[in-house]
């Protein structure tokens, strides 16, 4: 009888049964539910409040747009989105079961794509879409200004700033293997700090706060502080890209311990 090699799948192959199986997982944990309510509590919860208070601002003479909503709800809803991001890498090296993952997909840079990929486009994309119910939910209650051109902008910035904060979450998750570790240094660089030290009046520490990522966040959102677009797109990407170096060079040469 002749011998027949079998032929080993394809890196499209393998990316996809990995994606598959980190969809599977993300989706059939409790965590993930837990955190897509508490995203949506946050995000719509303050489109509609920015609704119902709207008749303050009626009473300056400015009427606020209603894509405003969407993007205060995402600047304070992002954290339950980049808890899913995180928590997607860490949990399996809290369990253990990150050994029989690194086995059955032996492949670590295509483990690392999927890894990555899945809970970040997850999040990007439940935020956008949060971000649009309040949008609308701001638009129906206080007939807030909306116009297509402004919503698909406003989500378009919504979605790169999910979408850096969901890699920088995953690449720290991914080199510091610790859930508590990770979910502490990803809230001061993105929520904390941004927003503490500029409170001092030190000019250094409002310095300091404008280099990090979350300050790039609240720019592109916001409008602040006075920075300009190609910093506001450096930091998101720059941090990003460190902590997805990071994290990624902690996956494919560490062991899984």
């Amino acid at each position: 009888m002749t011998a027949v090699a079998e032929r080993e799948p394809g890196t499209l192959a393998v990316l996809g049964r990995a994606a598959g199986a980190e969809w599977l997982r993300l989706r059939t944990v409790r965590t993930t539910w837990w955190c897509l309510l508490a995203a949506t509590v946050a995000i719509v919860g303050i489109g509609i409040v920015m609704a119902y208070d709207a008749d303050d601002v009626y009473a300056s003479g400015e009427l606020p747009p209603a894509i405003a909503a969407g993007e205060f709800g995402v600047l304070l809803g992002q954290s339950a989105l980049l808890v899913l991001a995180l928590l997607a890498v860490t949990q399996e090296y809290a369990s253990g079961s990150i050994t029989p993952t690194l086995q059955w997909t032996p492949r670590r840079g295509v483990l690392l794509a999927a890894r990555v990929g899945v809970p970040v486009l997850a999040a990007a994309v439940a935020g956008v879409v949060l971000a649009l119910v309040a949008d609308v939910a701001a638009w129906a209650i206080a007939d807030l200004p909306l116009s297509a051109g402004d919503a698909a902008d406003s989500l378009g910035r919504i979605a790169a700033v999910l979408v850096a904060g969901g890699v920088l979450a995953v690449g720290v998750g991914l080199l510091l293997r610790s859930t508590a570790g990770a979910l502490a240094t990803v809230f001061l660089l993105q929520l904390v700090l941004p927003f503490l030290l500029p409170a001092f009046g030190v000019g250094w520490m409002a310095e300091l706060g404008e280099l990090l990522p979350g300050s790039g966040a609240i720019w592109t959102l916001l409008g602040e502080p006075d920075m300009t677009a190609t910093r506001a797109t450096a930091l998101l990407v720059g941090w990003a890209g460190a902590a997805l170096a990071a994290g990624g060079w902690s996956l494919l040469r560490r062991d899984a311990g």
